[in-house]
């Protein structure tokens, strides 16, 4: 089932109308429809592929998750159930006039969203509306949303909270989210309840939020830990000086860079760094010590060099 591309299969392009997806999906349907090829398992499974595709592409939130995940992506988060949940197949057999009912019952097991009606008297549970096949129906927890969330290296490591805007169920909605200290990139935050309907009563899956850190013009992070540059000239390597290296929350720290400090170095300062992601405590500051070389020499310097030069260094 991965990998389906249904616009192939229908035949249109990506930016199809409602209308075109309509009428691609009747000329196909007609051409593969059991009742023309009878006895045709070729014809009968290209006729569910049809369907398929044409449940997906019609509704407009399963079109947006399916352009948005790619065919791969979307088949490993709907299951057949989800592809066709709410797909009606008798509205579909009496608008474009295709066989008896039989044939979508035989193939598809009812699994077209017709009415629900409840059986067993008080407490039961619900069969399906379409005269295909009268089963019980358990509640089923809808499918997950996810979603990327853009955050900055300061809202990562101290926390924030940011409004996310999100499709569901053909309609945005938007949703705080409360960013906690330390997150690193990749991570996912989950909130309940904001995902797919569920069916037959079950609840709303959840909505799944993938924080991606953006990149910072100074500091760099690995782990707990921060990363920034700071460059010295080449005799305040040699001989040793003090330089001062802001922090991510604006402080700035006095370090002692020794004599003989080689180019990049890297010194801690301790405890200047991320908080750790639901633990105590903070990484560290590195400063990268980058020793700056001149680019030109005025005769002077240049007789002093070779001075030094003469001297082995």
């Amino acid at each position: 089932m991965a990998g389906k591309d249904y616009y192939e299969i229908l035949g249109v392009g990506k930016d199809a109308s409602d209308e075109v997806l309509k009428k691609a999906y009747r000329k196909a349907a007609m051409k593969y429809h059991p009742d023309q090829n009878k006895g045709n398992k070729q014809a009968e499974e290209r006729f569910k592929e049809v369907n398929e595709a044409y449940a997906v592409l019609s509704d407009k939130e399963k079109r947006r998750q399916y352009d948005m995940f790619g065919a791969e992506g979307f088949q490993q988060r709907f299951s057949q159930e989800d592809i066709f949940r709410n797909f009606d197949f008798g509205s579909v057999f009496r608008e474009f006039g295709f066989g008896s009912e039989d044939v979508f019952g035989r193939i598809f097991g009812g699994m077209g969203g017709g009415r629900r009606r409840p059986f067993g008297g008080r407490g039961g549970g619900y069969y399906s509306g379409d005269p295909f096949r009268r089963t019980a129906q358990q509640p089923q927890k809808g499918a997950d949303l996810v979603m990327d969330l853009q955050v900055s290296l300061n809202e990562a490591v101290f926390g924030a909270t940011k409004t996310a805007s999100f499709n569901r169920n053909g309609k945005v909605e938007r949703v705080s989210v409360k960013i906690p200290p330390g997150i690193s990139s990749g991570k996912k935050l989950r909130i309940s309840g904001k995902g797919q309907e569920g069916a037959w009563g079950g609840p709303s899956g959840d909505l799944l939020i993938k924080v991606l850190v953006a990149p910072h013009p100074q500091f760099d992070r690995k782990g707990d830990d921060l990363l920034i540059s700071r460059e010295i000239n080449l005799t305040e390597a040699v001989l040793g000086t003090n330089i001062e290296v802001p922090t991510l929350d604006g402080k700035t720290l006095s370090l002692k860079v020794p004599p003989g400090t080689q180019s990049h170095t890297q010194m801690r300062l301790k405890g200047h760094g991320a908080p750790r992601f639901k633990k105590t405590g903070r990484g560290d500051l590195y400063a990268k010590i980058v020793v700056r070389l001149p680019k030109s020499l005025t005769p002077e310097q240049e007789e002093l060099f070779k001075q030094l030069a003469e001297q082995g260094l």
